[in-house]
């Protein structure tokens, strides 16, 4: 709803108010000449004196145009007055009060534009001053700006609400006090170095360093700053972004990943369940077997026990059982989530170990499984489990693949590339690939099993990346089947006898 204007802003704003205006202050100024008649003693120049302000009020307030009426209701109220004798003042001085009128209006109407000129550029100045307050009320990055003593100038929005001061608290402060130790100490200092010798630490170049909250909180922050001169003084500007939500969201992430890769190994290991009991039932088969044979031969022996036949037996089931329990070791290690551990792996090693899980029943399923290792290989960085993850993963996939295939051979192998780089490879002689699969095939929820969730090889890349490395799948050189191919980085002897 809008305001009635005032009376004021009706003569300013209204051309017609501007005249009447001026006729009100000459009207004034009449009153006035008569109330002091006695006083003045129709004194022509004391009177002439008296109506002149009329006409600078009248510039002053209204312009050029208001001026000169004011001029010429004067010099015709002059005319009345000496035509009716109230006052002795010759046509001579008549002229004389409208030339002098006419200055006056001129420099009235020259104060009113430089009046005017400045309000428009205060109102100028107030509007660009709301507007950059209003941009960096809204710019997400915290923003302070400090003198050449490193006394804080200006404190955003944004700043206050993550250092917990109000801006009146901190400006006229050193900047030291968003610092905690022993950042603190050292700021003025490094401060007086760049403006002695120009060497810069921060300025010009952004890095993460550590501010101080109010309540004595640190807070992980990304900087950033800039110099700049302000009428021929120099100052400094720095944008501020708080880390502490990346990093909670970066390490809820891995987290998430963590999980997700954990949980993939839980699948892997329902999709193996029924070929790992296969597996762990030959060897305990077997222990009850041997066992079953020293019974018969302790009591069939009628006191003449063959001591070197009995302990061959139990040698033998001893052997089984340590067989079954290196399975379930194995498969417990697979499964149990630890956290990344990065250690000195050899690669061939990690191919053994894995293979052993992996190819759990696949003579059983005739397939034939060569491994071509390289002696000359490196060792590697590595988290072990996940990389056996990946390699596991893998394995499975090319027997699944080799389903339907009269002829079924794997290869697994192993071999140094240029640069130090380690290749492991995984071939089948499987379907093979079509064109519109390989585009798609390490994307999440891509998969050609009727009953798989399309997520193992998504996480497998995610490992192989998060290791420096790359996946990709080929056709089969020899026409048949597909390559998974792999790579990793290799650590030299030395690198390998300091993680050692």
């Amino acid at each position: 709803m809008n305001s009635a204007p005032s009376p004021l802003r009706f003569f300013q704003e209204s051309a017609f108010g501007r005249y009447l205006f001026a006729m009100i202050a000459v009207a004034l100024a009449a009153v006035i000449t008569i109330a002091f008649d006695t006083i003045i003693s129709n004194d022509t120049q004391v009177t002439l004196l008296l109506l002149v302000p009329a006409i600078l009020v009248a510039s002053v307030f209204g312009g050029l145009g208001p001026g000169i009426a004011a001029i010429i209701a004067l010099t015709a109220l002059l005319h009345l007055m000496a035509y009716r004798e109230w006052l002795a003042t010759s046509h001579e001085q008549i002229i004389i009060f409208a030339i002098v009128g006419l200055g006056m209006a001129w420099f009235g109407a020259a104060l009113r534009e430089s009046r005017l000129d400045a309000e428009l550029q205060r109102q100028a100045l107030q509007a660009r001053e709301a507007r950059l307050q209003a941009v960096l009320d809204t710019v997400p990055d915290a923003m302070v700006i400090i003198d050449e003593r490193g006394i804080i100038q200006s404190f955003s929005s944004t700043a206050q609400r993550m250092f917990g001061y109000r801006d009146h608290e901190v400006i006229g402060r050193n900047v030291s006090i968003l610092m905690p130790q022993p950042y603190k100490q050292s700021h003025d200092g490094y401060l007086a170095r760049y403006l002695t010798t120009g060497e810069k630490r921060i300025i010009g170049i952004g890095r993460v360093v550590v501010g101080e909250r109010r309540d004595g909180a640190t807070l992980p922050i990304e900087l950033a700053v800039g110099e700049i001169n302000v009428e021929g003084e120099r100052a400094f500007i720095g944008f501020m972004r708080d880390l502490s939500e990346r990093q909670e969201a970066e390490a809820r992430l891995q987290e998430l990943q963590s999980e997700l890769i954990h949980m993939s190994r839980f699948t892997a290991m329902g999709e193996m369940a029924s070929t790992l009991a296969h597996e762990l039932n030959q060897p305990l088969s077997a222990i009850s077997n041997y066992l079953r044979g020293v019974n018969r031969l302790v009591t069939t022996s009628q006191g003449n026990v063959n001591t070197q036949m009995v302990l061959d037996a139990l040698d033998k089931a001893a052997a089984q059982a340590l067989r079954a329990g290196e399975i379930i070791r194995r498969l417990r290690d697979f499964v149990t989530r630890g956290e990344t551990d990065h250690q000195v792996e050899n690669v061939n090693k990690l191919i053994e170990e894995a293979s052993a899980l992996a190819l759990v029943g696949a003579k059983e399923q005739g397939v034939r499984v060569r491994f071509d290792l390289s002696p000359d290989t490196d060792r590697v960085l590595a988290d072990k489990v996940q990389i056996q993850q990946v390699l596991l993963n893998l394995m499975r996939n090319a027997l699944e693949a080799m389903d339907e295939s009269p002829e079924r051979e794997l290869v697994v192998s192993s071999r140094p590339m240029p640069g130090g780089r380690v290749e492991i490879s995984v071939s089948d002689t499987g379907t093979g690939l079509s064109p519109e699969m390989a585009a798609k095939l390490f994307q999440p929820f891509q998969t050609t099993k009727k009953h798989g969730m399309g997520v193992g090889l998504s996480i497998s890349r995610t490992i192989i990346e998060a290791h420096g490395g790359r996946i990709w799948a080929e056709p089969n050189p020899n026409g048949r089947g597909t390559v998974f191919r792999m790579t990793l980085a290799s650590v030299g002897r030395e690198e390998a006898n300091g993680h050692g």
